[in-house]
């Protein structure tokens, strides 16, 4: 079995280990050999990944007599709606499955949401397991016990909290995924710097082209650090009532350009969440709260390794700042009509509030959409 390091996410009886490692999919069966039983595994991936690693999976689970069996939607966000929630749950109840069914979920973040909320929803509750196959969901989606689909008010509002009983993280999977995924994985990587690791963010200026590049020490460091610092966040906030919210840097602007584009592919989500980041930063300059030079220095680095930094980066768009400001207002983060908000005091110095400069908010947003 590949060497793998591996963390633990306490939460009491729902507890359970990412195991990170370069090569680790050929052992899956060995992996989840503890979790299985008698009535198998179901395992939901899309296309993309179906062509690329299913069979892997799916002759290490053969090697350890584990049953499975899978099922595969079409590749994109588009998957993660009612209509594909419907018939991948229809598909795995005709398998005649039972309260011991184990769902595997082997992709993306689109599939590690879909596949969890499957698994909360089937027969009230099946285990499951996440296998993410891109950096943005080894990083963040997979871990945490967040999942869910869209709806056409907006991401990620139906879905449920529902831990998996494993994270299997393969960093040498990641050398398959075109650049723009991969850069789209390392805004979130970023994020955990920005928050309360501004050490974690000083290492990535140096070495965030390794990470991206190749599979080697620095992105095993850089996977390792995002999963320990998320999974000490979900440890102490698993329902996202107090510091969880914090993880949502960048991400309130970020969901609203999404949602404004339908989710059609032309903004991947850590490019809004890219640049939802150098917007939440450049309010809190402007409210006086933040140094500029830290937006400075956070556009830089997002731009030297190839990420937007603008939402008027993205091509073709007129963006109407309303219209944006209207998504945001059905933001999974609104309380009593009120939307909190992760703000800044500088790199590393991330907080939530909902004391935010509406004047100067609009001024960041059109900034942003403004070509200059």
């Amino acid at each position: 079995m590949t060497r793998a390091e591996t963390l633990r996410v306490e939460l009491d009886d729902r507890s359970y280990d990412i195991v990170i490692g370069s090569g680790l999919l050929p052992d899956t069966g060995k992996y989840v050999a503890p979790f299985a039983r008698a009535a198998g595994v179901v395992i939901l991936t899309d296309s993309n990944v179906e062509k690329l690693h299913l069979l892997t999976v799916e002759a290490s689970l053969e090697a350890a007599g584990i049953p499975h069996r899978s099922v595969v939607v079409p590749a994109g966000e588009a998957s993660k709606s009612f209509a594909s929630f419907e018939s991948v749950v229809e598909q795995i109840l005709a398998f005649g499955i039972e309260r011991s069914t184990l769902i595997i979920a082997l992709g993306g973040g689109v599939i590690g949401d879909l596949g969890g909320y499957v698994a909360a929803s089937l027969l009230r509750g099946l285990d499951f397991v996440q296998i993410p196959t891109t950096l943005l969901s080894q990083v963040d989606s997979s871990v945490g016990g967040k999942t869910g689909i869209n709806s056409k008010s907006g991401k990620n509002l139906v879905g449920a909290f529902h831990q998996p009983r494993l994270v299997l993280a393969d960093t040498a999977v990641l050398d398959t995924l075109p650049k723009r995924e991969m850069l789209a994985g390392y805004a979130e990587v970023a994020k955990y710097g920005l928050i309360d690791e501004p050490d974690f963010f000083d290492w990535l200026e140096n070495n965030a082209e390794a990470v991206i590049a190749r599979d080697g020490a620095e992105r095993k460091h850089a996977v390792y650090r995002s999963c320990a610092a998320k999974a000490r966040v979900v440890s102490q906030d698993e329902r996202e009532s107090g510091k969880r919210a914090l993880l949502n840097l960048g991400h309130t602007f970020g969901h609203a350009f999404e949602a404004e584009l339908g989710y059609d592919g032309r903004l991947l989500h850590g490019e809004a969440v890219a640049i939802g980041m150098v917007i939440a930063h450049d309010v809190c300059a402007a409210m006086g709260m933040a140094p500029a030079q830290d937006t400075t220095r956070l556009m830089n680095h997002l731009q030297a390794v190839g990420l937007p930094v603008r939402a008027s980066q993205v091509s073709g768009v007129h963006w109407d700042i309303d219209r944006l400001i209207g998504h945001m207002s059905h933001d999974k983060k609104v309380r009593d009509g009120q939307i909190t908000f992760v703000m800044t005091r500088g790199i590393g110095k991330a907080f939530t509030s909902r004391e935010m400069d509406v004047g100067k908010m609009r001024a960041a947003i059109s900034r942003s959409c403004r070509a200059d």
